[in-house]
C-alpha cells in the first residue's frame, strides 16, 4: 500500500494513543479509586465497593444541592447563551454600520482569562466600594443596590450572569459562521415569493442552523457541568454553600486529602457527561441525513 495513503491512518492511530493515555487511562483509574477510601491520612487504600457513592446520593450531605446546583447552572447558562448568541447572529449580519467592530466588541469577553473575568467582576460587584452600586447610588436608585456576591437568593444568578456575559460572544461567534454559510439564493428566491423576515428565519435560517446550534449547545452543557473557574473565582461556592457545583466540591475534597470522595463525585459528573451528551447528540441529530 502507498505510504501516502498511510498517513492518515498513522495520525489517527497516534490520537487515539494520546488520547488514551492522556484521558481514558487516568479517568478509569479514578474510577477505580471511587471504590476506595484513598485519603492523605492513611498511607493503606482498601475497596469499599459503593459505600462513596452511598454518601453522595445519600441526602445526609450536600452532594445533591452541588449536583442540582451543577444541571441548574447548565440550564440557565446554555439557554440563555444560546437565545442571546442567536439575537446577536442575526443582527450582527443584519445591514448595520460597523459590523465587524460591533462583533469583535461582542467577542472580547470571551478572549479574557476566566480568572481575570472573575476578579474584576467580584470588584465592580463588590456592595460596598463596586462600581455597579457606586453606579445606582450616583443616579439615585440605591433601592435597586444589592448585596451582589453575598445575599445568599442573590449569588447564584449573579455568577450565572457574568458566565453569560462572557460566554455569548463565542457563540455568536459560531452562529454567525453558519448563518453566512447559508447560500444567499435561498433568501432571494424566499423575497422573489414575498416572505416576510420571520418566515424567513423560521423556514431558512433556523433549519439551516440546525447543526451548528447542535454543537454549540453541546458544547455549553459540557461547558457547564464542568464549570469550576468562574465560580470558584467569584464567589469560591459561598456564601453558605448557595453557590457550590460539583468541580468545586472535587476541588475542596482534593485540598482536604478526601480523594476518594474527591474521584466519587467526579466520577458521577463524568457519568453524568456522557449520558446527557449523549442523549443531546442523539436528540439533535435525529433529521439529520447519512449520505
Amino acid at each position: 500500500m502507498n505510504k501516502k495513503k498511510l498517513y492518515p491512518w498513522y495520525f489517527a492511530f497516534g490520537s487515539v494513543f494520546i488520547y488514551t493515555l492522556l484521558s481514558v487511562i487516568p479517568g478509569v483509574i479514578g474510577i477505580g479509586y471511587s471504590f476506595t477510601d484513598w485519603s492523605s491520612y492513611s498511607n493503606e487504600i482498601h475497596f469499599v465497593g459503593l459505600r462513596n457513592f452511598q454518601a453522595v446520593f445519600s441526602g445526609d450531605n450536600d452532594y445533591l444541592r452541588y449536583i442540582v446546583n451543577t444541571l441548574f447552572f447548565t440550564l440557565v447558562t446554555t439557554i440563555c447563551k444560546t437565545g442571546f448568541g442567536l439575537l446577536l447572529a442575526l443582527l450582527l449580519c443584519s445591514k448595520v454600520k460597523f459590523k465587524n467592530l460591533h462583533r469583535g466588541i461582542m467577542y472580547l469577553p470571551t478572549v479574557i482569562p476566566i480568572l481575570v473575568t472573575g476578579l474584576t467582576f467580584t470588584s465592580i460587584l463588590n456592595p460596598k466600594i463596586g462600581f455597579l452600586n457606586t453606579f445606582l447610588r450616583a443616579i439615585g436608585l440605591e433601592a435597586l443596590t444589592k448585596q451582589w456576591l453575598v445575599d445568599p437568593n442573590i449569588a447564584f444568578p449573579s455568577v450565572m450572569f457574568v458566565d453569560i456575559w462572557r460566554g455569548t460572544g463565542y457563540i455568536m461567534t459560531m452562529l454567525i459562521a453558519g448563518i453566512m454559510a447559508i447560500p444567499s439564493v435561498y433568501y432571494e428566491a424566499a423575497a422573489i415569493d414575498g416572505a416576510s423576515g420571520f418566515r424567513k428565519f423560521t423556514n431558512i435560517t433556523l433549519p439551516m442552523l440546525k447543526q451548528t446550534l447542535a454543537v454549540t449547545i453541546v458544547l455549553n452543557v459540557i461547558y457547564g457541568l464542568k464549570i469550576f473557574d468562574m465560580v470558584y473565582a467569584l464567589t469560591n461556592g459561598g456564601p453558605g454553600h448557595r453557590t457550590e457545583v460539583m468541580y468545586t466540591a472535587v476541588f475542596k475534597m482534593f485540598s482536604k486529602g478526601l480523594y476518594a470522595e474527591g474521584t466519587t463525585i467526579s466520577s458521577v459528573m463524568f457519568v453524568f457527561m456522557i449520558i446527557i451528551g449523549f442523549f443531546m447528540v442523539k436528540i439533535l441529530t435525529k433529521d439529520e441525513v447519512v449520505e
